[in-house]
């Protein structure tokens, strides 16, 4: 008898496609944590990104389409790095990720074309640190695994439920693994230690070994259906190992290899229907295939790949997406710093377009064996097996019911009244209140409505600009709420010759307190990353590419923590400096021609690091600024000293802004509240209310002609978030919430009076939000927001002067980039564009005027800015124009639909007929032709 055994997959042999097959535009992270880096289901693939602090996930189409191109979309899923993900076993667009934020997420992916998610359908926050693992069941819908420092956690996902709590573990747990009946699941440890655990059973483990001899970080996998486990990591000698030991008799292991002495992590990957090992190292440029058996040698080597780059994440593609009609076994996915390379391993055979069953045994199909809850009270199922034959594969339908499909975004809570879904539209037309509908991916609550913001059905009326609505339009509006004159607002970056290019040296650090760089009329001041605390201060009316050479500057002396121009004053900025001192400079006539290092004068008199400085938005010469100790204080530029100091802050004074009277002054600080103060009157606050529950950073604007507060923030979650509060009544908390995305960096909102629309974003977000405020519910209507395909470094607006009405442009702003200024327009689509919209542009405020003096102020005065119109000469207003009467292009029905009898069908027939021919008197053409006599007839 041969004592060889003989195998279909000894000469599985690796392939590697061209690079115009690779997946390209990627930026892949390289932080450390415990997950693969990359994942894949069917249909979708998401690895680590180094954006957004690794809190964003790539998502790419596994299939690479029609043309062969595939585009690379973005999740802004975590605060903080995302330490693994994986995709649902049964659902390909079910994602769970998990993240140094201490939290877990379950998102429910769009598919192709469709929009990126903002918010999960799921959020569970384990406690314990740093979640570092997550893992779905392989054969109950919606349970999932995490592990956050010491403790490994089992989920229901859908009730969003703790099953189990797994602690009996020495040190860090560095991964996870379910068998594939999902009975137990396995554990890796830092203390060295291999455990096994039967959740249902016991909270301890049921088995335990001495694995790897290193603390190094090891993985742990199940061999597919059998009681062994595999375990890979260091050995004493610090070579990277792999062992399998039988979970029954953990004494020693019953087989192992070693590699070599990398010092990159050896991630594995298991086929179970092949038997087929991968194994490839971090950092390497190299992947191991071994075949894995039951009998001695138990890991027996197949082949190694070559690969151009070096690895920085692995996954292998489930078992249901690989072509079986090239004999394509195993399709494992690389993730390098610029490509995901996909790697095949095929078995060679002549026919390789038929279908060969023996390289292809039944595979677990992608429907779940039982719901969390049945597996939970012991039920043990194992999930169908489904054929990989293309002729008898079935239709993959399934949904899981973490997230159904209709809802995308964040679960609702639960409610006695029927979803939106199932109203029908007479139903809805006899509700007291009708649900809220926006077409944005952002989800809306507010106190009295957690699931939804609900709205009072309206027709706004507006004057005539071209776009009318029609009589369906206007019931869809009563039916679905109000939506925002503005929702089409079409957004735009100017030609490249408005730029302002070749900066060099910019300060990419500056706190979070500061909008990054300040703009006015005539210029634009940018702080720069050289010692001194360096401002450049260009001028808006010499675009173009800056020199190479050094440029004039700003020497404020000490580093920039904020800066401001003085709004009647276009020459005079204000810098506030990490030494507690502010510094005001004036910029000569024509701009910076040389480095000047000699301020204006020096405010003087906090006694920590200040935050911010904002100018008075009606008095000329006062300031207010907040510092580290916790006051805000006023100060007079005429008389160059302190004229008020406010108390009142707990924490860290995040954001001040002035109402836009003059007469108040509003704050959010770090220990979650808002405080309103008349700071003429009393120097604590007359107002204080909760603010935004997380401590990451917040900003806040005064809305709606001072009859409001809009404030940016964070939940509990890590979350981006937009409140909105009544001044009258602060203390009550927000009137309503805009859930955003999730990102580090805080929303810096911006405020057009005169549209009455909040312009929204952070530095270093590709994306700017854009809504509509009313006093009315549901007070937030979102309008089109702008996107860029590179992150920028700071976005400032401004004055409404600068916007060209003639192209309906009724928001201007300059958007920094790292080594550019571009002109951002927002432009309204408007058909009759000759006409001055009026209703977009009212008389606006001149507030480049002071309307009164500072000692005015500080004695009690009160004024207001005088308004003039933007109306160009020549151009009348669009509520003036001609009413148009309605032209039918076509004619009524009632000619279609007209009844004629056969003789009146004949009389029309027969006129059309003679028309055509014309006079019948006229003679016929052969009647003019000659004949011939008789005689030439004859030969």
């Amino acid at each position: 008898m041969n004592r060889f055994k003989a195998s279909k997959f000894k000469n599985t042999t690796p392939k590697i496609p061209k690079k115009d097959e690779w997946i390209s535009d990627v930026r892949a992270g390289s932080a450390a944590s415990c997950g693969n880096h990359i994942k894949s289901s069917c249909s979708l693939i998401a690895f680590n990104t180094e954006q957004g602090g690794g809190g964003v996930l790539g998502l790419v189409s596994l299939d690479n389409g029609n043309e062969g191109k595939r585009s690379v979309s973005q999740l802004h899923c975590h605060a903080d790095l995302v330490t693994d993900f994986d995709f649902s076993p049964f659902d390909d667009f079910l994602l769970a990720t998990c993240s140094a934020d201490e939290t877990v997420k379950v998102w429910r992916l769009p598919e192709s074309g469709q929009t990126v998610p903002s918010s999960p359908g799921v959020t569970l926050s384990p406690g314990g640190g740093r979640v570092e693992n997550v893992l779905f069941h392989p054969t109950a819908d919606g349970v999932l695994a995490t592990s956050a420092g010491r403790v490994a956690t089992v989920w229901d996902a859908a009730q969003q439920s703790q099953l189990a709590a797994l602690e009996d573990h020495g040190d860090q747990i560095q991964s996870l693994s379910w068998k594939q009946d999902g009975s137990l699941i396995a554990t890796s440890c830092k203390d060295k230690k291999l455990r096994i655990f039967d959740p249902r059973a016991q909270l301890t483990a049921v088995q335990n070994a001495q694995g790897l001899q290193n603390n190094k970080d090891s993985r742990v996998i199940w061999i597919g259906d059998t009681d062994n486990v595999l375990c890979a990591g260091f050995n004493q000698m610090r070579e990277r190992e792999v062992r399998v030991w039988d979970a029954r008799k953990m004494g020693s292991s019953v087989g192992s290899v070693s590699l070599d002495t990398s010092p990159g992590t050896l991630i594995p990957l298991f086929d179970p229907d092949t038997g087929l090992l991968v194994l490839a190292g971090m950092g390497d440029c190299v992947m191991h295939c071994f075949e894995v058996t039951a009998s001695q040698p138990v890991l027996s080597q197949v082949s190694q790949c070559l690969t151009e780059a070096a690895t920085r994440g692995i996954a292998m593609v489930p078992k249901l997406a690989v072509d079986v009609t090239s004999c394509e076994v195993v399709r494992v996915l690389q993730l390098t710093d610029s490509f995901i390379v996909p790697v095949s391993y095929s078995v060679p055979r002549k026919s390789g377009q038929d279908f060969h069953g023996d390289l292809y045994p039944d595979t677990p199909g992608d429907s779940p064996a039982l719901p969390a809850e049945e597996w939970w009270s012991g039920g043990n199922k194992q999930v169908k097996k489904v054929s990989l034959d293309p002729a008898k594969r079935p239709i993959r339908s399934f949904s899981s019911a973490v997230i159904p499909c209709s809802m995308g975004g964040a679960k609702p809570e639960p409610t006695n009244q029927p979803t939106k879904k199932e109203l029908p539209i007479e139903k809805n037309r006899k509700e007291e209140d009708a649900s809220g509908h926006s077409s944005s991916s952002s989800s809306l609550t507010s106190p009295t409505t957690p699931s939804s913001l609900v709205q009072s059905p309206s027709t706004p009326s507006e004057p005539s600009s071209g776009l009318g609505t029609s009589c369906s339009q206007r019931s869809l509006q009563n039916i679905l709420g109000p939506s925002s004159k503005l929702r089409h607002t079409q957004s735009l970056v100017l030609h490249r010759d408005t730029h302002i290019t070749n900066l060099k040296g910019l300060n990419l650090t500056t706190p979070g307190e500061c909008d990054g760089f300040c703009v006015n009329s005539k210029r634009v001041a940018v702080p720069l990353a050289s010692a001194g605390g360096q401002i450049a201060v260009l001028e808006l009316s010499q675009p173009g590419r800056l020199p190479d050479s050094a440029i004039p500057t700003i020497q404020n002396g000490v580093a920039v923590a904020d800066f401001s121009w003085d709004p009647f004053e276009p020459r005079r900025l204000a810098v506030a400096g990490e030494d507690a001192k502010i510094r005001v400079w004036l910029v000569p006539e024509g701009g910076l021609k040389e480095t000047i290092s000699e301020p204006q004068c020096i405010l003087q008199g906090h006694t920590e690091k200040i935050y911010s400085v904002k100018f008075h938005p009606l008095a000329s010469g006062i300031i207010a600024s907040s510092s580290y100790d916790l006051t805000v204080r006023l100060w007079d530029l005429g008389s160059g000293q302190e004229v008020r100091v406010l108390h009142g802050h707990q924490d860290q004074i995040f954001s001040l802004a002035w109402s836009p009277d003059g007469q108040f002054l509003a704050t959010v600080s770090k220990d979650r509240k808002v405080r309103i103060y008349d700071p003429r009157k009393s120097t604590e606050p007359t107002q204080e209310g909760p603010g935004p529950e997380g401590a990451r950073g917040a900003r806040l604007v005064w809305v709606c002609a001072g009859k409001y507060l809009l404030v940016s923030g964070f939940d509990s979650r890590s979350e981006r978030q937009i409140y909105l509060y009544a001044v009258g009544s602060l203390s009550s908390g927000p009137l309503a919430t805009v859930s955003t995305d999730v990102s580090p960096s805080t929303l810096i909102p911006f405020y057009d009076e005169d549209t009455s629309t909040a312009f929204l974003t952070g530095k270093g977000d590709t994306r700017v939000y854009v809504y509509e405020i009313t006093p009315e519910s549901p007070h937030f209507l979102e309008c089109s927001s702008f996107n860029s395909s590179d992150p920028h470094k700071a976005f400032s607006f401004l004055p409404k002067l600068e916007c060209d009405v003639r192209e309906v442009e009724f928001a201007k702003a300059l958007r920094l980039s790292k080594t550019s200024i571009e002109p951002v327009v927002f432009r309204a689509p408007r058909v009759k564009k000759e006409y001055f919209q009026d209703d977009l542009f009212p008389e606006t405020a001149v507030w480049w005027e002071p309307a009164l003096s500072a000692s005015a102020w500080l004695s009690g005065s009160n004024g207001q800015h005088r308004k003039i119109s933007l109306q160009p000469k020549g151009m009348t207003p669009v509520s003036e124009a001609p009413k148009e009467a309605p032209v039918r292009k076509y004619a009524p029905s009632s000619v279609y639909l007209e009844e004629k009898s056969d003789e009146q069908k004949k009389d029309e027939l027969l006129s059309a007929m003679v028309a055509k021919l014309g006079n019948r008197e006229d003679p016929l053409p052969q009647e003019s032709f000659e004949g011939v006599d008789d005689d030439e007839w004859d030969d």
